[in-house]
């Protein structure tokens, strides 16, 4: 899987790839070619004493040498360019399909380890190609060049090179095989590891708040524990094949140097021939050892393909339509006919039959208690979800049916924990409107209610947003979702108990501006407090994931038993739940 996966990233580097192996040829010859030059100058030039021939072979040794190590060079350089498009490629291929995903598929993999896979193991892939780039040409040729360079030099030693080679393969593939099981959990921890400081460092406020940073050291100390330990016994493994390849190594220089002095002392054997025969050995080698380097890290290496190609290779549950409509009718109609939704494997449906309309120029409201499917509710316009069971439509269209960006530009979503970019006010303000101007920003956030605390800050609407919003407030941070949306103008707003971090006072004023700003459009909230949609035009009162109750606040409050549940659990006083009842 790891070659295919490389190999198929190859196409577009064709022109560099062939100019590579052509290097690679180039630095094969020449170090094929240096020892039986140095034979030579041996035999014919030291020996003799010829000190012309000495100059002459030595000349033409070091202009060999220079071109070998002007080819390795480019080839190096060529080999790396290679492996980082192709490591370039994978991220941008799995950054996609990441963003193709649904909740769904998200929540199977889970955030940390979606960011091991698309950064750690795409590097692992990368190191393990700029390794195959820069050896799997030059190794089984210098290694087969050898051999028949070694064979044409003398053949009686040429036996000792037949024990040599299965020897070694055999002792590095015994100690490759153990390694790969090593590196599988090797990356399952580093995932683990991940997972726990993302953990760690979103909910710090918490840790702090309920004194567990002890707790949490000691979590994150084991998890790193885990780690080390795989990663030490990775380590031993692969310090064991230098030496193993060395032993070997002089073991077989041992066998020749003993088969040699006895050639040499028949005379069937000329010093010069020894010495090239040598260089052979040394050339073999190190062409078991680029294949050993190249095998120490093959294992974690198809570990990380692994990895990556169930990411690639998984099918996004929200797939956009083959041929994309367009809304029939208004698309500011929005319809849910007999919606069901139940997550994989799970027992019992969010949602049952849900039948509910939303029109233009209306507000209507969800509510319901907690776990009731509310924000699943919501999340099934946008399509975060698809439905299991009847269709969501917009204008009449379903919205699986609908082409993505203009579904994006109809729908306005503030999910119920707003997320802000890093960078500024005004580039989070124009995430839905790149080109919105400051004027329309200030109205947006005048609308939000977020205006006051903006032009507070230093630098306004260039004033710095971290990460997540995390320099801001709970309440600043919905606020400034509201206005993002708001920016956008869509036909549809889906506020997804959007107001939950504002007191009393800033919530009734946000919603009597957002009533006027979005008159002509379709609005739809969930919310849990009873005072933030009571003047919805309707509210749909949902349990279990069904519809028990719809109409306006009044005729809730008398007729439905639901409603009155939530109404009384929120009143304050003795006197207003008497007064309820």
């Amino acid at each position: 899987m790891l070659i295919r996966l490389v190999a198929a990233r190859l196409g577009p580097h064709r022109p560099l790839l062939a100019l590579l192996v052509l290097l690679q040829l180039v630095q094969v010859l020449a170090s094929l070619t240096l020892p039986t030059l140095n034979a030579g100058v041996i035999d014919q030039g030291v020996l003799r004493g010829d000190t012309a021939r000495v100059l002459s072979g030595g000349g033409l040794m070091l202009a060999v040498t220079v071109l070998q190590g002007a080819a390795a060079a480019a080839a190096t350089y060529a080999g790396a360019r290679i492996a980082m498009g192709v490591a370039r490629d994978l991220r941008s291929a799995a950054f996609r399909r990441v963003q193709d995903f649904s909740a769904r598929e998200t929540g199977r993999f889970g955030t940390a380890s979606l960011i091991t896979r698309t950064t750690n193991d795409v590097q692992q892939i990368q190191t393990f190609a700029v390794l195959l780039l820069t050896m799997l040409v030059p190794a089984p040729l210098l290694c087969v060049g050898g051999l028949a360079m070694a064979l044409d030099q003398d053949a009686p030693l040429f036996l000792v090179l037949l024990l040599y080679v299965p020897l070694m393969t055999g002792a590095v593939g015994a100690v490759v095989l153990r390694m790969r099981p090593l590196f599988r959990g090797m990356q399952r921890r580093v995932d683990h590891v991940n997972r726990l400081l993302r953990e760690q460092i979103t909910g710090i406020r918490v840790v702090r708040a309920f004194v567990r940073d002890r707790h949490e050291q000691r979590r994150f100390a084991a998890a790193n524990a885990e780690l080390r330990d795989v990663g030490l016994r990775a380590g031993r493994l692969q310090a064991v094949m230098f030496p193993i390849v060395l032993v070997v190594w002089e073991l077989a220089t041992v066998g020749i140097v003993l088969v040699g002095a006895h050639r040499l002392d028949s005379g069937a054997l000329q010093p010069g021939a020894l010495i090239a025969f040598l260089g052979y050995l040394l050339q073999i080698s190190m062409s078991v050892m680029m294949v050993l380097f190249l095998l120490m890290h093959m294992p974690r290496a198809e570990v990380s393909a692994e990895r990556v190609r169930e990411l690639l290779d998984t099918t996004p549950s929200v797939t956009p339509p083959a041929d994309p409509r367009t809304p029939a009718g208004d698309p500011g109609r929005l319809d849910f006919a007999g919606v069901g939704f139940r997550y994989p494997g799970a027992e019992e449906p969010v949602l049952t039959d849900i039948a509910l309309s939303a029109r233009p120029g209306r507000t209507t409201a969800v509510i319901g208690s907690t776990g009731s499917g509310k924000s699943t509710l919501l999340g099934l316009v946008p399509r975060l979800y698809d439905t299991t069971g009847g269709r969501v439509t917009l204008g009449g269209t379903d919205v699986r049916d609908l082409d993505p960006a203009l579904l994006a530009r109809t729908v306005g979503f503030v999910p119920q924990k707003p997320y802000l970019f890093s960078g500024t006010v005004a580039s989070n303000l124009r995430y839905g409107k790149p080109d919105a101007t400051d004027e329309e920003l200030w109205h947006a956030l005048e609308v939000a209610q977020a205006a006051d605390f903006v032009k507070k800050l230093e630098a306004g609407l260039d004033a710095p947003v971290t990460q997540g919003g995390g320099n801001l407030s709970g309440g600043q941070r919905q606020r400034l979702a509201i206005a993002r949306v708001l920016v956008a103008r869509p036909r549809i707003y889906l506020f997804d108990d959007s107001f939950s971090a504002l007191d009393n006072a800033t919530d009734a004023r946000l919603r009597a501006a957002l009533a006027e700003e979005t008159a002509g459009a379709t609005v739809v909230i969930v919310a849990q407090r009873v005072s933030t949609i009571r003047d919805a035009d309707r509210i749909v009162v949902l349990d279990h994931g069904r519809v028990v109750g719809s109409g306006a606040h009044p005729e809730l409050l008398a007729h439905n038993p639901t409603y009155q549940e939530i109404v009384r659990s929120q009143l304050t006083n003795a006197s207003e739940k008497e007064a309820a009842a």
